[in-house]
């Protein structure tokens, strides 16, 4: 990575007076290289969070620009705070620069930046890294939450895990993790501006961005080294989000899991499908192969011919799949029961088992 290169952090704030200074200091603190710029977006603040800030921004190794915004009710949330200041940030970064964002609640590792950065150097566009509570604060939630949160966890990598096998991604190879938490982003300016900046987004502005940025073929890298603790509060400053969801399950636990995981079947022909699109755009134009190849793609998704070829002309892969995944009536999104959890994560283990013999038969 260029030492000339500006590397500018946003940060939404609101009510965070008791913790910016620690999300500051961490990132002060980085190993063997330092922020350009932060950008920090205090918005709809009824607290002393701007003094807080300003007292401690002296004693900072790079430059602070604070932007203090007022929303409307309809707009006061971390998707518009968010998306304003990348928007603030990439100014500043210019178009060689690399954003990056966090929470004001959040504690990035002393090496954030620096395996952020060998991520980017190694080829990605787009770096997530993991969102941890904070240890002290996990102490204190029940071990209910605890076990809840591992077991969906543990069935979001097996999918994740039948991904990679079926349709590797070279730029995000395994091992690699599941989150796209806004806790800790990096991108390339040149990408975040391909895909449309952050969307502002009333709930999952993070997930409605690295949708964006897949569907422009982005690299983005899940890297595992790269970390952050936030706080375990459960009353937070986003609607709908980790705070809340860790209070709903306080009184009862969630009937469903998370919306983006499904049933191991469900995820194997999705990773079929997926895989079976990236060959048929590979192939030559108007050769047998190819529509025999587009043939079968389109009775996999139960779609007609004519629409799945004139889809996979599109500019981009990620767009073509999109369009395809959601148009689909056998790749719709079904949702898991917990109660039924156990089932299904018997049911991802047999389907690895089948797709790693198979990979050692290929290989002998």
């Amino acid at each position: 990575m260029s030492p000339a290169r500006s590397l500018v952090a946003a940060i939404p704030v609101r009510n965070e007076a008791d913790r910016i200074g620690c999300c500051l200091r961490a990132l002060a603190t980085q190993q063997g290289t330092c922020l350009t710029h932060a950008v920090l977006l205090i918005n709809n603040s009824t607290d002393s969070t701007a003094d807080r800030v300003r007292a401690v921004i002296p004693c900072l190794p790079f430059r602070v620009c604070v932007v203090e915004r007022t929303y409307p009710s309809p707009m006061a949330h971390a998707g518009t705070a968010r998306s304003d200041a990348m928007n603030v940030a990439a100014a500043m970064a210019g178009p060689d620069g690399i954003l990056l964002t966090t929470d004001a609640d959040g504690v990035v590792a002393p090496d954030w930046l620096a395996r952020t950065l060998a991520a980017l150097d190694n080829g990605a566009d787009a770096v997530c890294g993991r969102a941890l509570i904070d240890p002290a604060e996990a102490r204190l939630l029940p071990a209910c939450l605890h076990d809840d949160d591992r077991a969906e966890m543990a069935y979001a990598t097996m999918l994740d895990h039948i991904h990679d096998l079926i349709d590797p991604d070279p730029h995000d190879p395994w091992p690699r993790h599941t989150e796209h938490s806004g806790a800790s982003i990096a991108v390339r300016v040149g990408a975040w501006r391909q895909a449309g900046g952050v969307p502002p987004l009333p709930l999952g502005e993070d997930r409605g961005f690295l949708m964006a940025l897949r569907n422009v073929d982005a690299a983005i890298r899940h890297a595992p080294d790269v970390m952050v603790t936030v706080s375990g509060r459960t009353v937070g400053r986003a609607r709908g989000g980790m705070a809340d969801t860790m209070a709903r399950r306080l009184i009862r636990q969630d009937e469903m899991l998370d919306e983006s995981l499904e049933p191991a079947t469900t995820c194997l022909h999705r990773a079929q499908a997926r895989a079976a699109l990236r060959r048929l755009r590979a192939m030559s134009p108007f050769t047998r192969s190819r529509h025999e190849a587009g043939r079968r793609l389109a009775c996999q998704l139960g779609l007609p011919l004519p629409y799945v070829i004139g889809v996979t002309q599109q500019r981009f892969f990620g767009m073509a799949w999109s369009q395809l995944e959601t148009a689909s009536p056998e790749l719709r999104r079904m949702p898991v029961r917990r109660c039924e959890l156990d089932m299904h994560v018997r049911q991802a283990e047999r389907i690895m088992r089948q797709l790693l013999a198979s990979r050692s038969a290929a290989c002998v």
